[in-house]
C-alpha cells in the first residue's frame, strides 16, 4: 500500500513576519548602543629635575626628582551622528590662557575641533611644573636664576602644547565602538577649609562638626568596548590636590587615585577631572602615604559606582561654549602700588613692582575679563558643565539645585585665571570680614597671587557666570 504524503509549502510571512517585528524593536537598541566611539592616548609630561614648582609660594628650590610621572590623557568622543569632542585631563596646577588659546587654535586647524568641543582640565596638582604666564609674582625664584627658569618654563610650555594637540591627534585616530554610563560614587576626605581650622580637623571629625558647605560627589563617566571591557573611566571630586608639598613631581591624591584604578583596570585609563574644590582641602594632610590614602579612598568611591549598575547613554552628544565678561572690582591706586612695592614683608610686593613697570612702559590695564563656560548633555540624560578658574564649592551646589542632583559640574577648566568666588564669599572677605579661619583668601589676595590688575572681582560675579551657564545649558538642552 503506497501512502503518498502531501507536503504544505510553508506560509514564509508567518514566519517572517515575527522576525521582522522582532528586528524593528531590536535593532535600533542594539545600534543606539554600538554607535558611540572612543579613542584614548596617554602622554608622559613629567619634566627634568630643575624646573620651578608650582602651586606654593614658598618653595625655595626647583623641583629634585619624580615621585610618580606626570600625564596628560585624553579620550575622544563621537557620537552616533559623527559629531566628536575630547576630554583631557592633565596633572598640571592650572591651563593659562596663552595655552588654552593656542592649543585650540591647533585643533581647530588639525582637527576641526570647535572651543565647545574641547574640554581641557587640570587636577591642580601642587607638584607640577610652572606654565608659561602662570603666577609668576606668586613664587619667589631667586633673581640669580629668574631668566634661566623664564626659559625653561616657556620652553616647556610650548612642548606642552604640542604634545596636547599630538595626544588629541591619537585618541581621534583611536575611534572604535564603544559604550558610555553615567554613575556617581561618594568619599568624604574633602574639608571646608575656609570654616575649619586645619591644626583642628582631627579633633573636629572626631566631635562630628565639620562646618561649611562641601560636595562629597564621584562623578563617574566609563567607556568600555562591546564586549564589555573597560576602555576608560573619567572621574572627578571637588577637593585640592594639596596634600603633598614636596620637592617631587606628583599627581597628589588624583595621581594615586588614578594609578590605583588602573592596576584594578589593565588596559583601561584613568582620568581624573577637579570640581568645585578651590575653597576643599584634603585634611589632614601630612605626607606620602596619607595622600596615597586619599587616592585610594577615591579609587574605592570610582570601583563602587562602577558596580552599581551605570546609567547607559545613547550615542548623542550636544556641545555648547561661550565667554562671558567678568569685570574686575577694586582696582590699586598708583599711590597704594608704591605702598606695597616699598614694602618688603609685602606678600604682594613683586605684584606691585610689576603692575607699576608695566604702567610706566605704558601698559593698558584690562577692567574685565573674557570667562570661559561649557555645557556638554550626553545621550540626552547627562549634563556636564565646565567653568574656567579655581572655583569655590557654591557654584556646584547653587547648579545640581538648579539643573538636577545629578549634574556634573567641572571647575579648573580650559582657562585658570584666578580664584572665581561666590557672592557670598565675596561678602565674607570683605572688610569687615566674618572671623573665619581662613577667610579674605579666595575673594581678595588671590587676586595677587594670579597677577591681575585688580583686588577682587565685581561684586555680581556669580550671577554673572550663573547667567551664561543658564543660556549653555538651555541651548544643549533644546537641540534636536
Amino acid at each position: 500500500m503506497n501512502i503518498r504524503l502531501k507536503l504544505r509549502a510553508p506560509d514564509w510571512s508567518r514566519i517572517f513576519l515575527p522576525l521582522a517585528l522582532l528586528a524593528c524593536f531590536a535593532t535600533p537598541a542594539s545600534a543606539a548602543e554600538a554607535t558611540w566611539k572612543a579613542g584614548t592616548a596617554t602622554t608622559d609630561i613629567t619634566p627634568a629635575p630643575g624646573h620651578w614648582m608650582a602651586g606654593f609660594g614658598n618653595r625655595t628650590r626647583p623641583a629634585e626628582g619624580t615621585l610618580h610621572p606626570l600625564y596628560i590623557k585624553v579620550v575622544a568622543l563621537e557620537d552616533g551622528a559623527g559629531h566628536r569632542a575630547i576630554i583631557m585631563s592633565s596633572d598640571l596646577l592650572g591651563i593659562p590662557q596663552s595655552i588654552y588659546n593656542n592649543t585650540c587654535a591647533a585643533l581647530k586647524q588639525k582637527f576641526n575641533l570647535e572651543r565647545a568641543q574641547i574640554m581641557l582640565n587640570a587636577s591642580h596638582s601642587h607638584c607640577t611644573p610652572v606654565l608659561r604666564n602662570a603666577l609668576f609674582d606668586a613664587y619667589p625664584i631667586p633673581e640669580a636664576m629668574f631668566a634661566k627658569q623664564v626659559e625653561i618654563i616657556n620652553r616647556y610650555s610650548t612642548e606642552l602644547e604640542g604634545k596636547i594637540v599630538d595626544t588629541v591627534g591619537r585618541a581621534l585616530a583611536a575611534l572604535a565602538p564603544a559604550r558610555l554610563s553615567s554613575a556617581e560614587g561618594v568619599t568624604r576626605f574633602a574639608v571646608n577649609r575656609r570654616n575649619n581650622l586645619e591644626t583642628a580637623v582631627n579633633q573636629i571629625r572626631a566631635d562630628n562638626a565639620l562646618k561649611g558647605p562641601v560636595d562629597y560627589s564621584v562623578p563617574v563617566l566609563s567607556v568600555t568596548d562591546l564586549k564589555g571591557e573597560l576602555k576608560a573611566v573619567v572621574f572627578g571630586y571637588a577637593c585640592h590636590n594639596t596634600s603633598l608639598s614636596i620637592y617631587q613631581w606628583a599627581g597628589d591624591y588624583a595621581g594615586f587615585a588614578q594609578m590605583e584604578l588602573e592596576r584594578s583596570h589593565p588596559g583601561a585609563v584613568a582620568m581624573f577631572y577637579m570640581g568645585c574644590g578651590a575653597d576643599q582641602n584634603a585634611l589632614p594632610r601630612p605626607g606620602p602615604i596619607v595622600s596615597e590614602r586619599y587616592g585610594k579612598m577615591l579609587a574605592s568611591a570610582v570601583e563602587e559606582a562602577l558596580l552599581q549598575n551605570p546609567t547607559p547613554l545613547a550615542a548623542k552628544l550636544v556641545t555648547a561654549h561661550s565667554f562671558t565678561t567678568l569685570p574686575f572690582g577694586d582696582r590699586p591706586t598708583t599711590a597704594e602700588l608704591e605702598k606695597i612695592a616699598a614694602d618688603p614683608r609685602a606678600s604682594n610686593q613683586r605684584w606691585a613692582k610689576r603692575l607699576l613697570d608695566e604702567a610706566k612702559a605704558g601698559k593698558t590695564f584690562d577692567k574685565n575679563y573674557p570667562y570661559p563656560a561649557q555645557a556638554w548633555l550626553l545621550g540626552g540624560k547627562q549634563l556636564w558643565i565646565t567653568l574656567g578658574g579655581e572655583v569655590v564649592v557654591d557654584y556646584a551646589l547653587r547648579f545640581k539645585r538648579e539643573f538636577g542632583e545629578k549634574t556634573w559640574i567641572a571647575a579648573y577648566c580650559n582657562d585658570v585665571m584666578a580664584y572665581i568666588p561666590s557672592a557670598r564669599v565675596l561678602k565674607e572677605d570683605k572688610p569687615p570680614r566674618v572671623p573665619l579661619p581662613r577667610s579674605g583668601y579666595e575673594g581678595n589676595t588671590s587676586m595677587y597671587v594670579y597677577g591681575l590688575p585688580a583686588h577682587r572681582w565685581g561684586d555680581n560675579v556669580e550671577d554673572l557666570i550663573a547667567q551664561s551657564v543658564g543660556q549653555l545649558v538651555k541651548q544643549v538642552k533644546s537641540a534636536k
